[in-house]
């Protein structure tokens, strides 16, 4: 079993930025995948960014494109979300999650984060 935990998340004003963390432990051999999905509220969960933990390839939403960045330390099992240039539509509660394979779907991520909110007022 897996454990994620989110941190980082809070209220900042459009224009900020947040870094989110999220700390793997538990049987952190058998995911390949991380990423991190989120959702606001009346909205299904959507895909954000992932980072393949072998190799380092990432990929992301075209709507974070060139403001969020997703890295990783895998001394530390621990994954990144850096998210600047914030916007108000950036809101949502947002979610680690750890797969077995290179995916933008949320059913292919098997463990999950509780979720940290993030706010971005206007």
């Amino acid at each position: 079993q897996v454990q994620l935990v989110e941190s980082g998340g809070g209220l900042v004003q459009a224009g900020g930025s947040l870094r989110l963390s999220c700390a793997a432990s538990g049987r952190t051999f058998s995911f390949v995948v991380m990423g991190w999905f989120r959702q606001a509220p009346g909205k299904e969960r959507e895909f954000v960014a992932a980072i393949d933990l072998r190799i380092g390839t990432t990929y992301s939403a075209d709507s974070v494109k060139g403001r969020f960045t997703i890295s990783r330390n895998n001394a530390k099992n621990t994954m990144y979300l850096q998210m600047n240039s914030l916007k108000p539509e950036d809101t949502a509660v947002y979610y680690c999650a750890a797969g077995t394979r290179g995916s933008r779907a949320s059913a292919d991520f098997g463990s999950w984060g509780q979720g940290t909110q993030v706010t971005v007022s206007s």
